[in-house]
């Protein structure tokens, strides 16, 4: 098995929804219409076993110093072989280059994050934009039981 990374295209949109489906189903992910993903395909890495996108994540500007780990889906079957954290160290290298001083994640899988050197922060310290743009879509809004996590590049 060879994964590779690459930065989606518009053309990986339908299998992108296809893979993340069921997480959104579940509450698990938020949901993004194809035209969101479009607008924003450039923040979009894809994981490839040869030419089969098996997951991916966004890297989501909000500010000039800090980002945001989205949508991080694995395809089930490749899940427990460290392409989520191969993925994720994609994305903080991304973060490096274009200078950003910290990366978020708002997450279910504290732990996972926990490996990566994220830690823990108070909900609170959000920026107030997050929660009104991406929080309020969500099926849990507003008892959420997620983790807020921040890694300092």
């Amino acid at each position: 098995m060879k994964i590779n990374f690459q930065k989606a295209t518009l053309q990986d949109i339908k299998t992108m929804q296809e893979l993340v489906g069921p997480e959104v189903a579940n509450g698990i992910i938020l949901p993004r219409s194809d035209d969101e993903i479009a607008t924003n395909i450039r923040s979009y890495t894809l994981a490839f076993d040869d030419d089969l996108i098996i997951g991916f994540a966004a890297l989501h500007i909000h500010t000039a110093y800090l980002a945001e780990v989205r949508s991080l889906i694995i395809k089930e079957e490749y899940r427990g072989r460290q392409i989520g954290e191969r993925l994720v160290g994609e994305l903080i290298e991304e973060a490096q280059i274009l200078g950003l001083q910290k990366v978020l994640a708002l997450t279910y899988k504290k732990n996972f994050f926990e490996r990566l050197g994220f830690v823990e922060i108070p909900k609170e310290s959000l920026p107030e934009h997050k929660i009104w743009a991406d929080c309020i879509k969500c099926k849990h809004f507003p008892i959420c039981n997620e983790v807020s996590l921040i890694k300092v590049l």
